[in-house]
């Protein structure tokens, strides 16, 4: 039986309606109480389609998760020596989570999801290991250490909470810019909490 090859704009398109279902389903039933035969049938696919596009339920919520890293580890690769370790990653990071007005309604529902959702905690702890190796690799480039050494790992570890941090203070308020969120956070850990006189 001959494959038949879908075009990437359909592939996106389909992958896009999935992730939109799931996010619905679990945004009002809960992660935990809704299969993936619903999620599924939500999108309008095959049960045996889901699992072309996701290995699992978390993947959906998570989307295109791997090309988020790949695009931070690309942005910090670029970035100018003349900067601060610190400042080239809030800057990666403020790069890589530029969405457009249009993608911020999807963007609050996931991280809301990911955020609040006991199972979804859980599973971020792999997902955010990607995340600290890319980081601690490029702290390990600008200081000439190994990338398992306390500084990389710190600092990589370090930042990832600090831009957690700013999504969470973004979802607890609208009216919040994101970009202004992630530099205010990364403000004060570049410079040692200086709110706390």
């Amino acid at each position: 039986m001959t494959e038949i090859v879908v075009p990437t704009d359909a592939r996106e398109e389909t992958r896009a309606r999935i992730e939109q279902a799931a996010l619905d389903l679990f945004t009002a039933q809960g992660f935990e109480a809704v299969t993936i035969d619903e999620v599924a049938d939500a999108a309008g696919i095959s049960r045996r389609t889901f699992f072309r596009y996701f290995g699992t339920k978390a993947d959906a919520v998570w989307g295109d998760f791997d090309g988020h890293v790949v695009r931070l580890e690309a942005m910090l690769a670029a970035t100018a020596g003349s900067q601060s370790v610190l400042a080239s990653i809030c800057a990666a990071y403020v790069e890589v989570n530029d969405y457009d007005d249009a993608a911020l309604p999807t963007l609050r529902q996931r991280m809301r999801l990911i955020l609040t959702e006991p199972a979804l905690l859980a599973h971020s702890q792999v997902r955010y290991g990607d995340v600290d190796r890319v980081v601690a690799a490029h702290v390990a480039r600008r200081t000439g250490v190994p990338p398992d050494a306390l500084v990389p790992r710190l600092v990589a570890t370090s930042t990832r909470a600090a831009a957690t941090t700013a999504f969470e203070m973004w979802l607890a308020d609208v009216r919040l810019p994101l970009a202004r969120a992630l530099h205010d956070a990364f403000d004060e850990l570049a410079a040692g909490f200086p709110s706390l006189r």
